[in-house]
């Protein structure tokens, strides 16, 4: 490993190089390639750096041990610098696992109400009202694509994109089934109720990586709508876009433009099919894992949102870990349960890593 990690940081000084040369920092797509691929290594390379120095400082002290004077001090420090590289040890172990290369893309998010009627649209709402908050906290921007909403307020379906850096690494493990158990605004009796809404996650693709032929397009304009006379639109500027061959069908009803929208549908449909073609080759992998976080399948339960207990629950962790207190998470306050998810996901990685 200390060798795997000598080579990287030498890797990393010559990144650092480059991006002093003049026929790097004179082209802008060259140099933010060179710096990416830096930033990228930062974190590794700075932990090794620190391993070294504490190391450095454990044999420095060793060689003290039997000093009359300073022994007990030497003792003292040994000990601590010890630890302190046994720590970033574990540490390093995880930084060196693959990296996910659709973690700095931004994301496509759709979210629709399942099973539970109009408690399940306004469940759907309150997810999109709680990755709004949570992206706003982040400094992320959300553009809503396509809207179909409800008459009280609720979210049949919607689909947006979030840009900002890191989006897709944080948001990946929203894909999956979210459940809620409470008492609906719309039910008289005070009984409490199941009601799901489902949240598919996609890392946006670039145009460049996966191209689609026109002749596999069928495109249809339509009326924009809304519940209750919302949102209309009196020129058919929507546009549903179908890929023939696999079925895909995408809309966009929420710039005023049909060029924006249909471009907009496009950029959905290039992202669902890149996708598509990364599982299909993720599956064609006889030894494709399969972790605690599960498979992020959308049907797969992944969350309970329990209102009267003011707990959320997630299923794919283990112990006291997998709850947390739900009036933080609904208002955005994501970062301790997405944090415990990443864990649990680097942790089932590297016990798969060292069993290989």
């Amino acid at each position: 490993m200390l060798e795997k990690l000598k080579q990287i940081e030498e890797k990393y000084t010559e990144l650092e190089n480059r991006l002093q040369q003049p026929e790097v920092y004179s082209d802008p797509a060259l140099y933010a390639r060179v710096a990416r691929e830096q930033k990228e290594l930062t974190p590794l390379v700075e932990t090794y750096r620190r391993y070294v120095r504490r190391s450095a400082d454990a044999q420095e002290a060793q060689s003290l041990l039997n000093d009359p004077e300073l022994g007990e001090m030497a003792r003292m420090e040994y000990e601590e610098a010890k630890a302190d590289c046994e720590s970033m040890q574990e540490e390093l172990k995880i930084l060196l696992l693959p990296r996910d290369p659709n973690d700095s893309r931004n994301v496509i998010m759709e979210i629709r109400g399942g099973a539970g009627g109009d408690e399940a649209a306004l469940f759907a709402g309150d997810l999109f009202r709680m990755y709004s908050m949570y992206a706003d906290r982040k400094g992320w921007k959300i553009d809503v694509v396509n809207l179909n909403d409800t008459e009280l307020g609720g979210i049949k379906e919607i689909s947006f994109i979030v840009e900002g850096e890191g989006a897709y690494s944080r948001l990946k493990f929203e894909s999956g089934g979210h459940r809620v158990q409470r008492v609906p605004v719309t039910e008289s009796s005070g009984r409490i109720q199941t009601s799901a809404a489902t949240v598919a996650v996609l890392p946006e693709a670039e145009e460049v990586e996966f191209t689609i032929n026109p002749a596999d397009l069928q495109i249809d304009t339509y009326r924009s709508s809304g519940a209750g006379g919302q949102h209309v639109n009196k020129t058919e500027s929507a546009i549903r876009i179908t890929h023939l061959p696999t079925g895909v069908v995408v809309e966009c009803q929420d710039e005023r433009s049909q060029h924006k929208n249909k471009d907009r549908a496009m950029q959905i449909l290039r992202s669902k099919l890149y996708e598509a073609e990364q599982a299909k080759q993720r599956a064609a992998i006889a030894a494709e894992r399969k972790s605690q976080v599960g498979s992020g399948d959308r049907s797969e339960r992944v969350r309970t949102y329990n209102f009267p207990q003011n707990r959320v629950t997630d299923h794919r962790l283990q112990g006291e870990n997998k709850n947390f207190g739900i009036s933080g998470i609904i208002n955005g306050d994501m970062d301790e349960l997405l944090d415990a998810l990443i864990l649990n996901d680097q942790t089932e990685r590297l016990r798969l890593s060292t069993e290989e």
